[in-house]
C-alpha cells in the first residue's frame, strides 16, 4: 500500500526562493519522487496558488493566516497563533496518515489534539527564539525590534510543545545536540534540501564579486551594509542581488562606481549571476541553523568568502575562506580576486564528506524510515 504523509507548510513553497521555502519544496519534491502521496497544507498569504505544486501533490489545502491585531496579544507565539485553523484541524483528523508540521510555526494543532496512534514530525528550521533575538539585535526599527524580543520570549516558552511530536527533524548537528538535551534524544538530523544534484565544475575566474539574499530580513540587511561599509575601499566589482528591492540599500550602493545592485528575477538568474562570479561573500550575524545559500554557493559557484558564524559547527569550515572583519573581508578579497580556482578546488568540495550529506534522496529516505 503506497505511503501517505501530511505536510503543514507555513508558507506557499513555490516559487523556492528563500531559504525556509527552499527547505520545504525540494524535501516534497524528493519524497513525491520516491512514491510517497503528498497532502499539502499551506498558509497563504501573498504568494498566490502555483499549479506548479501540484504535480507533487495527492491534494492540497489553502489556509488564511489570521493576521489580526489581538493575535499579538496571545500567550502563543504570533507565528504560531496566526497559523492556526479549524478547517486545518478537522482535515488532518480526516486519516491517519502520519504528519509533518514545517517549523514551530505550525504545531497549534498539537496542542488541539494528540494525534493517538499518529506518527507526527517537526521540521526545526531554526532554534526559533535564538533566531528572533537574533533579528532583535539586527534590527534598526525599535517597534519592531521589541515584537522580535517578545515573540522570542513566547517562542522559547512554547518550545515545550515539541514533547508532542514523535521527532524533531533537525537542519544542522548543532541543533540536534540541542534539541536531543531538551527532549529526550528525539532529534534527527536531516540536512536541508535543496535543488543541487551535482558541484557545477565551472572555469578558473570569474568576473566579480556577489552577495546575495533576501533584503527583507534584518541580517540580511546587516550584511549587506557591512559589505557596503568594506567593499567602497575596493576597486573590484561587486553585485548586490536580491528578489526584494530595498530602497536605503539601493541608495548607498548607488553612491560607490564599483557596486551594482541587481534584481534576482528567477532562479536561472540567480544560477548565472553564481556562475559568473569569482567570490561570493557571505558573512551573517546570525548564527542559526544552516543557510542554504552558502550550500547553493558550494554546488554552483567559485570561491565562499564567509564569516565564522557562518560555518561554525556545520563541517564546512574548509571549504570556505574565513574572513571577521571588515578589514580582514578586504584583505582576503584582494588576495582571492588575484587567485584562480583551480580543479584542486573543485575535487575538495567533489570528495567532501560533509557537502555529501546534503543528498535529497538520501534525506527524504530518511524521513520515510521515520514514518513507515
Amino acid at each position: 500500500m503506497k505511503q501517505s504523509l501530511h505536510i503543514v507548510s507555513f508558507d506557499v513553497p513555490f516559487p523556492p526562493n528563500y531559504g525556509g521555502v527552499i527547505d520545504v519544496f525540494y524535501k516534497i519534491k524528493a519524497l513525491s519522487e520516491l512514491n510517497i502521496d503528498i497532502y499539502l497544507h499551506v498558509f497563504e498569504f501573498g504568494r498566490g496558488r502555483p499549479e506548479n505544486l501540484k504535480k507533487y501533490c495527492k491534494h492540497i489545502y489553502y489556509y488564511k493566516r489570521n493576521t489580526v491585531v489581538s493575535s499579538v496579544f496571545s500567550t502563543i507565539p504570533f507565528r504560531a497563533k496566526s497559523r492556526y485553523n479549524n478547517v486545518l484541524l478537522e482535515n488532518l483528523k480526516n486519516s491517519n496518515a502520519p504528519i509533518l508540521f514545517e517549523g514551530l510555526h505550525t504545531t497549534v494543532p498539537l496542542l488541539k489534539n494528540t494525534f493517538a496512534n499518529r506518527i507526527t514530525l517537526v521540521r526545526a528550521h531554526n532554534i526559533e527564539h535564538e533566531y528572533l533575538n537574533g533579528l532583535a539585535k539586527s534590527e534598526k526599527n525599535i517597534f519592531k525590534k521589541i515584537f522580535f524580543k517578545l515573540e522570542a520570549i513566547k517562542l522559547k516558552a512554547y518550545e515545550k510543545i515539541l514533547d508532542k511530536a514523535d521527532n524533531i527533524l533537525t537542519i544542522s548537528p548543532q541543533e540536534q545536540s540541542y534539541f536531543n538535551t531538551k527532549f529526550k534524544n528525539k532529534a534527527v538530523y536531516i540536512p536541508a534540501f535543496h535543488k543541487n544534484n551535482n558541484i557545477k565544475h565551472l572555469s578558473e575566474k570569474g568576473d566579480y564579486i556577489l552577495y546575495y539574499g533576501d533584503l527583507r530580513i534584518a541580517d540580511n540587511i546587516k550584511s549587506a551594509l557591512f559589505l557596503i561599509a568594506a567593499f567602497k575601499e575596493i576597486n573590484y566589482p561587486i553585485i548586490f542581488a536580491s528578489s526584494f528591492i530595498n530602497k536605503d540599500i539601493s541608495k548607498k550602493i548607488k553612491l560607490h562606481s564599483n557596486m551594482k545592485f541587481v534584481v534576482i528575477k528567477d532562479g536561472d538568474h540567480l544560477d548565472l549571476l553564481l556562475e559568473k562570479a569569482h567570490i561570493n561573500v557571505l558573512p551573517t550575524f546570525q548564527k542559526t541553523g544552516i543557510k542554504l545559500k552558502l550550500i547553493n554557493a558550494l554546488f554552483n559557484g567559485r570561491f565562499c568568502l564567509v564569516n565564522i558564524d557562518m560555518v561554525e559547527s556545520t563541517g564546512l569550515q574548509d571549504l570556505c575562506e574565513i574572513a571577521n572583519t571588515k578589514q580582514q573581508f578586504i584583505e582576503k578579497t584582494n588576495q582571492l580576486m588575484g587567485k584562480r580556482f583551480s580543479i584542486k578546488e573543485f575535487e575538495k568540495r567533489k570528495k567532501s564528506k560533509h557537502l555529501k550529506t546534503f543528498n535529497t534522496k538520501e534525506n527524504a529516505q530518511k524521513i520515510i524510515d521515520l514514518i513507515s
